[in-house]
């Protein structure tokens, strides 16, 4: 079913025009509300798990010389492509990684790739393979690092 097209000025004010799409916009994403916020949810959790990981990852790579390789992980935010989706990424200069977690029940992991180059690959998981996502979260991971640190 098509969403409603937003309603026509009709000489009203820019603000009331604003508010009026805002009506539409929120009334067509108010179903989808509570799967993306179980999207945040494991996107947090997921998120916690990489924090984890690097800390030791950091700790073990200043301890042997190569503090300059200190890979950014972002926050958990609304996805870039997908508004029913929850993203975060790693960094390490060029190299990015993306973990992407879709309402509609789905963890991608992205990369890793080049910025400024094509995404990929992917690999698609269910959330609700708990065991599965956490072994590809760790795969992914240890992947992109070895990757983002290669000379």
């Amino acid at each position: 079913m098509a969403p409603p097209a937003p309603p026509p000025s009709n000489g009203t004010s820019l603000r009331e025009r604003m508010a009026s799409l805002g009506r539409v916009i929120g009334a067509r994403e108010a179903a989808n509300a509570d799967a993306l916020g179980e999207a945040f949810a494991v996107a947090k959790r997921l998120h916690g798990l990489v924090a984890d990981a690097l800390e030791a990852f950091h700790t073990a790579l200043e301890a042997a010389g190569g503090k300059h390789l200190h890979v950014m992980l972002g926050v958990p935010r609304l996805d870039e492509k997908h508004v029913h989706a929850v993203q975060f990424e790693l960094l390490r200069g060029r190299a990015v990684a993306i973990v992407t977690v879709r309402s509609r029940g789905e963890v991608t992991l992205v990369g890793p790739f080049a910025a400024g180059k094509a995404e990929g690959p992917c690999q698609k998981i269910s959330w609700d393979d708990a065991a599965s996502v956490e072994q590809a979260l760790e795969n992914f991971l240890a992947r992109f690092v070895d990757e983002a640190t290669k000379p």
